[in-house]
């Protein structure tokens, strides 16, 4: 186990590694809020990287994300336990999913079980879709896809804001963010996904479809910030729904994505406003 300076650093380091589009909101974070959420933000990500995994068998997949949702359900989490469930493929999983007792570790104790309870149901939900095969056929089965592998970040994130400072925000709403940002996310790597053999699209979907549920997902994100006045959580929110808001916008108009110097524009504009 690391010392806390230690696994301060580490932490950052991973989520540098792991995420472009929540590193930058996290790092601004206040002290308490950047722990919290990059601690939870690690644990979401280290489940998302065994059903993101392009090489791993299924079943294996299955397996992996069952076991860990199950140990998250323990009152404390048991290391030796989760060590010695990933230890035979520690060649193939990545840093922030070997370390998730770590992650857990560094995150506060009084919402260590809030974040361990969320993890616990993500995992769950990512071991069912990989049983399907991620086969999305009806706008339901894409609600409930995009609930379990972002909707789920944004009640998580709920829940932290409320723990901090006693911000209440209403479920769906913060459940439509998480949507929001994957909708994008979906219509972005669309190709890529049709390379590896897998659409989020439902049956009778076209991208015009796409983008109007992803337009009304993050409707619901902008009402979400709404709910919010503690600066520092606001500066947190905006980053990641303005980026998305100007992906689709990207997408719609034909271009693949936005460039890198559109990116930084739109996160220094935040940051000094």
């Amino acid at each position: 186990m690391s010392s806390k300076v230690t696994l301060e650093k580490d932490a950052m380091k991973v989520l540098k590694q792991t995420s472009r589009t929540f590193y930058i909101p996290i790092k601004l974070l206040n002290k308490t809020l950047r722990k919290t959420v990059g601690s939870a933000y690690l644990c979401m990500r280290a489940v998302d990287e065994i059903e993101d995994h392009e090489e791993m068998n299924a079943e294996v997949k299955q397996y992996l994300l069952m076991e860990t949702s199950r140990l998250l359900k323990e009152p404390v989490f048991p290391r030796g336990a989760y060590e010695q469930l990933v230890a035979p493929y520690e060649k193939e999983l990545p840093e922030v999913t070997l370390r998730l007792p770590d992650w857990i570790d560094f995150c506060p104790d009084d919402i260590e079980q809030k974040v361990k309870d969320s993890t616990s149901e993500m995992a769950e939900g990512m071991a069912k879709w990989t049983r399907k095969e991620w086969n999305v056929q009806t706008k339901e089965d894409l609600d409930e896809y995009t609930y379990y592998v972002a909707g789920l970040v944004g009640v998580m994130l709920s829940d932290i804001w409320n723990w901090y400072d006693g911000t209440e925000t209403d479920r769906d709403l913060a459940i439509g963010y998480g949507r929001g940002l994957q909708a994008v996310n979906i219509l972005r790597n669309v190709d890529e996904d049709a390379e590896r053999g897998v659409g989020f699209f439902p049956d009778d979907w076209s991208k015009k479809e796409m983008f109007a549920y992803a337009e009304a997902n993050l409707q619901k994100a902008d009402q979400y910030m709404t709910q919010i006045s503690t600066k520092n959580i606001l500066l947190f929110c905006r980053i990641p729904l303005a980026l998305a808001h100007k992906t689709l916008n990207a997408l719609k108009s034909g271009k693949e994505k936005m460039s890198r110097d559109e990116v930084e524009e739109t996160v220094d504009k935040i940051i000094n406003s």
